[in-house]
């Protein structure tokens, strides 16, 4: 259902269809959220459901406010300057984008890390194609003023977060910021961006996954379980980072080229400086899981080393989200 829903949104150009891929999403990734029966997932996916419905909801006015004033159904031409407005906010509640990120880290919290790396990864992927087939009738300055408050508060406050799944949902807020702000100018730097996000994100939540590690005092005592990939981690969470060598550097370099080519350099400015918060706690996390190796003073049990190899498809994606931009 979750491909089947995908597919609908992405291949349609009616409004009605892509609303139909949407809310099948919806409801395939629903079960895999609560799944576990705890409390703390029922509540996520309650208000995944609540928010993601919301949105739908929002998105379907929209387009019935275009249609009703243009006559157009088609998803390419959206031309009313409410509808737009209105499909911004429902867009921006489908992704987590500030002001409407605070059903995001909850959710994620509440899911297991292979449901949080769908969540962040592919149900993000049909909001992500609306706004680039929409992208040209949106107003910019409104997506430059959420992108930039979306890169701050992603930063600001993953700061002060101990579980792991939170932090990165803040991550994910921040990331989205950098996508938006560069949407209205040059669409394909937004999908090249959102793709390596996916590799990067992936890499991050399926070695988290293989270590069984769901808070920062956790991730301290892991390094044993999977020696050789904590030390990747550490690279792939760089990457995430944006630091210079390695892949997660070519959306923010390319961004920020194009933000000082359409003399947005203040901009280009500030959401550099804003990335740094998110180094900060991406260097906390690396710190906890493979800086801080022994002989230190803690005393705890050492945890036994894990029997199989490691997945080929975590070598792989940790490869490419590393070392994409030196190749």
């Amino acid at each position: 259902s979750l491909i089947l829903g995908t597919s609908i949104t992405i291949s349609s150009n009616h409004w009605i269809m892509a609303w139909a891929g949407l809310e099948i999403n919806t409801l395939a990734i629903l079960p895999l959220i609560a799944q576990s029966h705890h409390p703390r997932a029922i509540e996520a996916a309650t208000k995944y459901f609540l928010t993601q419905a919301a949105a739908s909801t929002l998105m379907l006015f929209s387009s019935m406010t275009n249609a009703w004033y243009t006559g157009q159904w088609d998803i390419a031409q959206l031309t009313h300057p409410t509808s737009c407005l209105i499909l911004t906010s429902a867009i921006a509640m489908k992704l987590g984008l500030v002001p409407f990120h605070f059903w995001f880290p909850e959710v994620l919290q509440g899911s297991p890390l292979t449901t949080g790396l769908l969540l962040s990864t592919i149900m993000k992927f049909p909001p992500m194609t609306l706004f680039y087939m929409t992208s040209h009738s949106l107003n910019p300055t409104l997506l430059t003023c959420m992108a930039v408050s979306s890169a701050a508060l992603g930063g600001w406050m993953g700061l002060n977060q101990t579980q792991i799944r939170k932090i990165l949902a803040f991550s994910s807020i921040a990331h989205l910021g950098w996508m938006t702000i560069i949407i209205a100018y040059n669409p394909k730097l937004t999908l090249l961006s959102f793709y390596l996000y996916i590799l990067m994100t992936a890499a991050t939540f399926l070695t988290l996954n293989t270590i069984k590690a769901t808070k920062l005092s956790t991730l301290m005592t892991t390094w044993t379980k999977a020696p050789s990939l904590n030390a990747m981690l550490l690279l792939t969470l760089l990457s995430l980072a944006g630091l210079p060598p390695l892949t997660g550097f070519i959306p923010k370099w390319l961004i920020i080229q194009e933000l000082t080519k359409q003399n947005m350099a203040p901009m280009a400015t500030m959401i550099s400086l804003l990335s740094l918060l998110g180094l900060f706690f991406y260097l906390r996390l690396a710190y906890c899981a493979t800086i801080t190796l022994p002989p230190h003073t803690t005393n705890h049990m050492k945890q036994w080393h894990i029997n199989k190899p490691t997945n080929t498809s975590i070598a792989i994606l940790t490869t490419v989200s590393t070392l994409l931009l030196p190749i």
